[in-house]
C-alpha cells in the first residue's frame, strides 16, 4: 500500500474521534449546558444531518481543488467545529459547532477517492479498508482517551484536545500530501440515473438501517451502562475501548467476509448477530460481562458492514464510485441521526435499559431490504460493468 494512505488513515482516526467522542460525554454535556439527555443527544443528530446533507455539497464544490487543499480544508472545518463546541455556553452553539464538523467529515470520502486513484483495481478493496481502519481505530484510541480527558478534566478539555489534534493533522497533510495529487473530479452528473436503480438504493438503505439500529443505543452508551450493569467512569472508558477493538476486528472481518462469502451472506450474519444481542441484552440487567459482549457484537457488525458496502458500490458503478461512497457515508450518518433522535425520547419514555428493543426492528428492516435484492432485476448499470456482489 502507498505510504500516503497511512497518513490519510491517521486523518480518519482524528475525524472519527472528534465525531464519536461525544457518545461518552453526553451526560456531562447535558449537565454542563443545563439540558436534558435527549436535548444534548441531538448534538449527535446535528452532526449526522450535516454530514448527510451538507458534506456531499461541499465535497462537490471543492471537487476542482487539488486533493491536498481539499483535505486540509476539511480538517480545518473539523477543528473549527470542535472549537465552537468546546466554547459553547448553550445548546445552539453546540449544535452549530457540530454542523461545521459534519461539513468537515467530507474528509473521509475524499480519502476514499484518493485511495481508489492511487492503487490498481485489484488492490482497491485493501486500500479502502486501510483508510477506513482509521475510523474504527478512533474507538480504540481517540474516543476512550477523549472520554477519559472529559471525565477527569471536563468535557470542554476533551473537545479542545480534539481541536488541537485536528489542526496538527491538517498541518501534516499540508506538508506531506503531494501538491499535484488529483482524483477523478466529483460531479452530481449521472448520479440521478444511478440512484434510480434499486440495486444501488437497497445498498444505501441497508447502511442507513444498520446504523440506525446501532446508534439508537450507542448514542446513549454512558447512561445505558449505568442502567444495565455496574456503572463507573472506569467501566465507561473500558466499554468504549472494547467497542473500538471490536470495530477494528469488524473492519477486517467485513473485508474477509466480502472476499470469501460474498456481500449478502456476510451482511446476513452480521444482521443476525446484531438483532440477537439487541433482543437479549435487556433480559440480562446487572451483568457487565453481557453488556460488554453486546458492545463487541455491535462494534463488529457496525464496522464490518462498511467494507462490503463500499466495495459493492464501487463495483456496481465504477464511474460514480467516490460520490457513491460519499452518499453511503451520508446514509451512515442519517442512520446515526435517526438513531439518536429515536433513542433519546424512547429512553425518557420507557427507560434506558429498553433501548436495545427499540433498536432491534431497524436491524430486521435492514434484513428485509437485503432479501429484496434477490428479487430485483439484475440489469447492468449504465455507469459501469455489472459484477456480482
Amino acid at each position: 500500500m502507498p505510504p500516503l494512505l497511512y497518513l490519510l488513515a491517521l486523518g480518519n482516526l482524528v475525524v472519527g474521534s472528534a465525531a464519536f467522542v461525544i457518545t461518552g460525554l453526553i451526560e456531562l454535556m447535558a449537565q454542563g449546558l443545563d439540558a436534558s439527555l435527549a436535548e444534548a443527544g441531538q448534538a449527535v443528530t446535528a452532526f449526522a444531518l450535516s454530514t448527510a446533507l451538507l458534506s456531499p455539497l461541499v465535497l462537490v464544490a471543492t471537487g476542482g481543488w487539488t486533493r491536498r487543499w481539499a483535505l486540509v480544508f476539511a480538517l480545518v472545518l473539523v477543528a473549527a467545529g470542535n472549537a465552537v463546541c468546546a466554547a459553547a455556553a448553550s445548546l445552539p452553539w453546540l449544535y452549530a459547532g457540530r454542523v461545521l464538523m459534519g461539513m468537515g467529515s467530507m474528509f473521509t470520502p475524499i480519502v476514499a477517492g484518493v485511495a481508489l486513484a492511487l492503487v490498481p483495481p485489484a488492490q482497491q478493496g485493501r486500500a479502502l479498508s486501510a483508510t477506513f481502519l482509521g475510523v474504527s481505530l478512533s474507538y480504540v484510541v481517540g474516543v476512550p482517551l477523549g472520554t477519559w480527558i472529559g471525565l477527569t478534566q471536563g468535557w470542554q478539555a476533551s473537545l479542545w484536545a480534539m481541536t488541537a489534534a485536528s489542526a496538527l493533522v491538517a498541518a501534516l497533510v499540508a506538508w506531506r500530501v503531494p501538491a499535484g495529487l488529483q482524483s477523478p473530479r466529483l460531479s452530481f452528473s449521472g448520479l440521478g440515473t444511478v440512484l434510480r436503480q434499486w440495486r444501488v438504493v437497497s445498498v444505501l438503505l441497508v447502511t442507513a438501517l444498520f446504523f440506525t439500529s446501532i446508534f439508537t443505543v450507542v448514542s446513549y452508551v454512558a447512561p445505558l451502562l449505568s442502567g444495565l450493569g455496574p456503572g463507573g467512569d472506569d467501566h465507561l472508558a473500558l466499554a468504549l475501548l472494547v467497542f473500538g477493538v471490536a470495530g477494528v476486528a469488524g473492519t477486517l472481518i467485513g473485508g474477509w467476509g466480502m472476499d470469501r462469502l460474498g456481500r449478502r451472506r456476510t451482511l446476513t450474519l452480521l444482521l443476525l448477530t446484531l438483532a440477537s444481542t439487541m433482543v437479549l441484552l435487556p433480559l440480562m440487567p446487572g451483568h457487565l460481562a453481557w453488556t460488554m459482549a453486546a458492545l463487541v457484537a455491535w462494534g463488529i457488525t457496525g464496522f464490518g458492514v462498511m467494507a462490503p458496502q463500499q466495495a459493492c458500490l464501487a463495483r456496481m458503478a465504477p464511474g460514480q464510485a467516490p460520490l457513491l461512497i460519499s452518499v453511503n457515508a451520508s446514509m451512515l450518518y442519517i442512520g446515526m441521526a435517526v438513531g439518536a433522535a429515536v433513542g433519546g425520547p424512547a429512553a425518557e419514555r420507557w427507560g434506558i435499559h429498553w433501548l436495545p428493543w427499540v433498536a432491534a426492528p431497524f436491524a430486521g428492516l435492514a434484513w428485509l431490504v437485503l432479501l429484496s435484492e434477490q428479487r430485483a432485476p439484475a440489469t447492468p448499470l449504465a455507469t459501469g460493468p455489472r459484477t456480482p456482489n
